[in-house]
């Protein structure tokens, strides 16, 4: 019996093929092209704003917030990581932190929004998965510590410090902190504005959709 070997270009496309299946290929390689406009982000991502619906809908915590938490964690990179440290003779060194993907959580916070919502298979590298760990972080954030959900700036803090950090207070004298929660918190109104007009594309049904408005 005559065996027939795959050409190079058959190769090729097979291994293509399984790159875009597995959960960190195609599917999620690239970030949005328009990452400032959420009616584009959608448009293009159609995906992404059932998931985020799902999220807001569970949570109670605006879409717009979601966004621009992950637009200023990972900038919509799915294997996003902090860089490494430079050591001996400027080489690269250990990554300050384990933070990963779209939301850039750590593996212990990680593995507890797993362990607690029982979703042994969730992925950071997943925007379901992480739009849904923004949301139950944001809304345990808000709940414990007393803040309204339209504190975005707050909120931000306690996301990027944790809430112990949040309750420590340091960053009062962070410059970088304060100044990074304000933007977040210009993004998600700019977000929302446009969430509130979008004229086409999955996003269009969003004031008829989401259960805050």
């Amino acid at each position: 019996m005559r065996i027939s070997f795959l050409s190079r270009a058959q190769l090729t496309l097979a291994a293509f093929l399984i790159v875009c299946i597995v959960p960190s290929g195609c599917m999620y390689a690239s970030p949005p092209r328009n990452t400032a406009d959420a009616c584009k982000i959608f448009n293009e991502k159609r995906d992404w704003y059932r998931e985020a619906i799902r999220a807001e809908t569970r949570w109670q915590v605006p879409v717009s917030l979601m966004l621009a938490i992950i637009k200023k964690e990972s900038s919509f990179v799915h294997d996003a990581r902090p860089p490494r440290q430079r050591g001996l003779f400027n080489l690269p060194g250990r990554r300050p932190s384990s933070a990963y993907g779209y939301p850039q959580a750590k593996d212990e916070t990680w593995n507890d929004y797993r362990e607690r919502n029982k979703r042994w298979g969730a992925k950071r590298h997943n925007f379901g998965d992480a739009v849904d760990f923004v949301g139950w972080y944001v809304d345990m954030a808000a709940e414990h510590l007393k803040l309204k959900r339209s504190d975005v700036a707050n909120l931000y803090i306690a996301y990027h410090d944790g809430m112990g950090g949040y309750k420590a207070g340091t960053w009062k004298g962070s410059a970088w902190m304060l100044k990074a929660s304000a933007a977040v918190a210009d993004q998600a109104r700019v977000f929302q504005r446009q969430l509130q007009s979008c004229k086409s594309g999955p996003a269009r049904r969003y004031l008829r959709q989401s259960r805050l408005f």
